[in-house]
């Protein structure tokens, strides 16, 4: 079996999360391959290194002395090694980035840094080989991961049999250049190793035992999910739950390679298994009706009114277009006899609104235009929902019982998903009600 194993921040923090994480990779031998991110906070008034890195961008480019910043990073370091008895050159390391981006700032390379110099470590306290993504991990110019490229790289690169060590985060360009992924992409590095060497689990481990069904911010001490499908990840990460990158779903997906969220602070529990099909376990142990209820605040839904406009041929081609020509991106769109809406988050359209509603208007011709913003958009997501008839009637009434004004409601063909668009005002009690109705009341029963 192998395994490939990803520790966040929160689980290289400091010398005593290093000392967690190595007893996780040497209680299991299937554990070949190691992505670390960056050292992440220890407490309340430490910093994560990447937004120190990213610091100390900022200040370079404003022509403003980044050493104390600098220093704060080394000193992070310093401690891990010292607590850790390791033998590794960070002055030299330090010299060598310092001298890099003096000579010429690459903000990519400077914040890269901090993956690369947690896997020195971390390889050096493990007795693991390491290697740097930036020699396996390669890009299309496009800014696309080449998946083939990085599987011969790999391969040629890493010694089997031996345990690995590979910073997550960045890679590189065809011309060799250093490029980072978006924030939380050490979980997509992850996803690519574990498709190079066709893994039989991708541990995700973090500071939570998983996913929950619901924000425990927003319900207290909600139930974890035991097992969620990849497409239920998906929509439920896209709404809002980030415990997982979005496009670490990919890579493994494509290999039917489970992913496994892990707490490296309590290593004893079994997490959350993310699956392509749960359907032989569900016969075992039935799911919740729901799986999982989350959401995302600040959405504005345009609603324009147009008699007869489903039967216009190319009446929603047309308002489309004028959104992509403003470079918005659209998250729903519900439609009538005569009416259809237009639902975007907020932070995308309020610069540009009134420019959009101009050409909506000079292209369409409609009769009314209705705009309304500080609208929360929830996700009611489960694989088990296309089992139970009237699964919409059911949440409209529960949140009905609560006073809550429905604004808009959509729901995929496969029976899945039920988006739900309320007040933002709204937002935390309609999420408790859903869980009380479906989660809680259900616990109850069985």
């Amino acid at each position: 079996m192998i395994k490939v194993v990803k520790f966040g921040g929160s689980s290289v923090a400091n010398s005593e999360q290093f000392q967690k994480v190595k007893k996780i990779v040497t209680s299991d031998p299937s554990r070949k391959f190691v992505v670390t991110s960056a050292c992440g906070k220890s407490g309340k008034d430490d910093h994560k290194v990447t937004d120190l890195l990213y610091l100390c961008a900022a200040h370079i480019n404003y022509g403003v002395s980044y050493e104390s910043i600098f220093a704060l990073i080394n000193e992070k370091y310093t401690e891990i090694k010292d607590s850790l008895g390791l033998s590794i050159d960070l002055a030299s390391e330090f010299a060598q980035i310092k001298r890099n981006i003096d000579q010429d700032l690459n903000v990519d390379y400077l914040v890269s840094r901090g993956e690369y110099l947690t896997a020195l470590c971390l390889a050096e306290y493990l007795g693991a080989d390491f290697v740097d993504a930036s020699q396996v991990i390669r890009f299309n110019y496009d800014g696309t991961i080449n998946l083939d490229k990085t599987r011969e790289l790999l391969t040629a690169k890493v010694t089997p049999g031996r345990l690995t060590v590979i910073p997550g985060f960045y890679g590189a360009l065809p011309n060799g250049v250093i490029k980072v992924m978006s924030r939380g992409g050490s979980d997509i590095t992850g996803s690519v190793v574990a498709n190079a060497f066709d893994a039989d689990v991708y541990e995700n481990w973090t500071d939570i035992s998983g996913f929950y069904v619901a924000d425990p911010r927003l319900v207290k001490n909600p139930v974890q999910i035991p097992r969620i499908t990849y497409s239920e990840l998906r929509q439920m990460s896209y709404m809002g739950a980030n415990v997982l990158h979005d496009d670490a779903v990919f890579p493994v997906r494509e290999k039917n390679i489970p992913i496994n969220v892990r707490n490296t602070n309590h290593p004893e529990k079994p997490g959350t298994m993310i699956m392509n099909d749960c359907s032989d376990l569900d016969q075992e142990d039935p799911p919740h009706i729901i799986t999982g209820i989350t959401g995302k605040r600040d959405f504005t839904v345009i609603t324009l009114v147009q008699s007869h406009a489903s039967a216009e041929a190319g009446f929603l081609r047309k308002a489309l277009s004028i959104f992509e020509k403003y470079q918005v991106s659209i998250e729903s769109v519900p439609v009538t006899v005569d009416t259809f809406s237009i639902v975007v988050q907020s932070k995308t359209i309020e610069k540009k609104l009134y420019e959009i509603i101009s050409e909506l208007k000079k292209e369409l011709h409609f009769d009314d235009v209705q705009v309304e913003s500080h609208l929360a958009m929830l996700a009611v997501v489960g694989r088990a929902m296309r089992r139970v008839p009237g699964m919409s009637g059911k949440l409209l009434s529960v949140l009905g019982d609560q006073q809550i004004n429905i604004r808009t409601l959509s729901q995929a063909c496969d029976e899945q998903s039920i988006v739900i668009g309320v007040e933002n005002k709204d937002f935390g009690k309609a999420i408790q009600a859903i869980y009380q109705q479906f989660i809680s009341e259900e616990n109850r029963k069985r």
